[in-house]
């Protein structure tokens, strides 16, 4: 259903606001739908964020700053959303031997399996939400990289 329907909203100052609106309404979308895997194991997408790029370096630390730079939602507070994870067992924060001033962060063994597991579980529900051909995508992705700039 075209944005217009489905805000109820029949004109828009121009093509770049409705575009923009619809870019809004279509990531909330997505992201409502992953909150119900995320929702399961009592995280947000930013924690599943974390743990991603925690996998990624695996079994590298990568310090705080590290992990704010590649965030998709910089704006969030890194510390409680860190913390959280702590708290659950599945990241570890620990001050680097080298350099007293610098912070660690890896993931456990178990944060290591939550990630995995949790992963499995996006991609599976990936699989329904996909509506368009793979190069379809590609072409979206090229156009919101020209759209930052």
């Amino acid at each position: 259903m075209e944005i217009d329907k489905l805000i109820q909203q029949a004109r828009f100052k121009d093509n770049y606001h409705k575009a923009i609106v619809n870019l809004f309404y279509t990531s909330n979308y997505f992201r409502d739908a992953h909150m119900q895997v995320f929702g399961r194991y009592e995280i947000q997408g930013q924690h599943f964020n974390i743990l991603r790029i925690l996998n990624g370096k695996h079994p590298e630390p990568v310090s705080p700053g590290y992990i704010k730079e590649v965030m998709l939602d910089k704006g969030r507070d890194l510390t409680r959303l860190m913390d959280k994870l702590v708290n659950m067992g599945w990241v570890n924060r620990m001050i680097c031997p080298e350099n007293k001033r610098k912070m660690n962060i890896t993931l456990t063994e178990s944060g290591y399996e939550m990630v995995k597991k949790i992963s499995d579980e996006v991609n599976e529900m990936d699989g329904s939400l996909r509506t368009l051909a793979d190069e379809d995508y590609e072409i979206l992705s090229r156009l919101l990289d020209k759209m930052r700039g």
